[in-house]
């Protein structure tokens, strides 16, 4: 326990310490002292349309789009059993992406994006759950079904960014790789009312995950229903995993790395641990945003891009390892 209480603790000290450096760094740079000031109080200032219009709600929408994918990703890999499962690998953000990039390919209303994605994430969440049950639910059959899920829609997808106008599926495509240049405070606001909605809850659902990794008989013992609990969360993860993506897009990587990372940090799952996944998530989205603004500067990359690039290299470690334990 207190190793998890010092790895928290070290996390949130990174956080603020990522923000600072996200409100100081860019093209304009503002000293720190002056940057927080005008974050916190001083809204008046001659940097307050670059701090609090440009970049606070761009490292805020950062920190809360971590914390709802590292704990979407811990509650997939705990119910399931398997730390090489996220929203991501089984189709759930494919599928909000598909749903997205037909209201830009198709030139609806850009104000639907939002609600299309959501939609498109939850019905393919729904869709996979459906073709996974056969008398019960199988993790393994769920994982199976989502990558055929989201080979299907990556397939989608990809015939709508060759069939419309090139003017209409760039700015899909850029979509598609996970952006948060255009975050604003009404992102913020979203991403912050689905956290405190759905990130209670999956605190709440932590002694019935534990109870389950015991295996089926020992959970139905000890009185834990396994199909409602199984769904409600399935429904949770795909929940927060949803409403990033509607928001920001897919951000490939972060619900597949950093509980994997705050297990091996910390030990099994537990409330501790999965706080400490929270707050890694919310480290690691703000990194890789920094690196994508600051790396080929002035041209910014989506921070999805790097997302990937910290994830695949880490992905294909753990899979070395799980060959060699085979």
């Amino acid at each position: 326990m207190t190793r998890t209480a010092s790895l928290c603790t070290a996390s949130a000290t990174g956080i603020l310490a990522l923000a600072v450096v996200g409100l100081v760094v860019g093209d304009f740079p503002v000293p720190a002292r002056e940057a927080l000031a005008t974050a916190i109080w001083d809204r008046g200032s001659e940097f307050d349309f670059v701090v609090n219009s440009l970049r606070f709600p761009r490292v805020v929408v950062a920190v809360l789009a971590g914390i709802c994918l590292a704990v979407s990703g811990a509650l997939f890999q705990t119910l399931i059993d398997n730390p090489l499962v996220s929203p991501d690998i089984i189709g759930i953000d494919t599928g909000a992406a598909a749903m997205a990039v037909a209201v830009l390919a198709l030139g609806l209303d850009t104000r639907l994006l939002p609600y299309a994605a959501f939609a498109g994430a939850v019905g393919t969440a729904g869709l996979i759950f459906v073709l996974s049950w056969r008398r019960g639910f199988s993790g393994g059959r769920l994982v199976l079904v989502g990558i055929g899920i989201n080979a299907l829609l990556t397939a989608v997808i990809t015939y709508m960014l060759v069939r419309f106008p090139i003017e209409r599926v760039s700015a899909a495509a850029r979509w598609q790789a996970g952006t948060l240049s255009s975050s604003s405070w009404g992102d913020a606001r979203t991403l912050a009312i689905g956290m405190a909605l759905l990130v209670p809850a999956a605190f709440l659902l932590i002694r019935q995950l534990r109870v389950m990794q015991l295996g089926d008989d020992t959970a139905i013992a000890l009185g834990v229903g396994l199909e409602p609990s199984r769904l409600t969360v399935i429904i949770v993860g795909c929940g927060l995993a949803a409403t990033v993506v509607a928001v920001v897009g897919p951000l490939g990587f972060v619900a597949l790395l950093v509980p994997h990372v705050a297990r091996a940090l910390a030990g099994a799952f537990s409330g501790g641990v999965l706080l400490l996944t929270a707050l890694l998530g919310a480290v690691m989205l703000l990194s890789a945003d920094l690196v994508a603004q600051r790396l080929f500067a002035p041209t910014v990359l989506p921070a999805g891009v790097v997302t990937a690039a910290m994830g695949g290299p880490y992905l294909l470690f753990v899979l070395r390892r799980f060959n060699r334990a085979a």
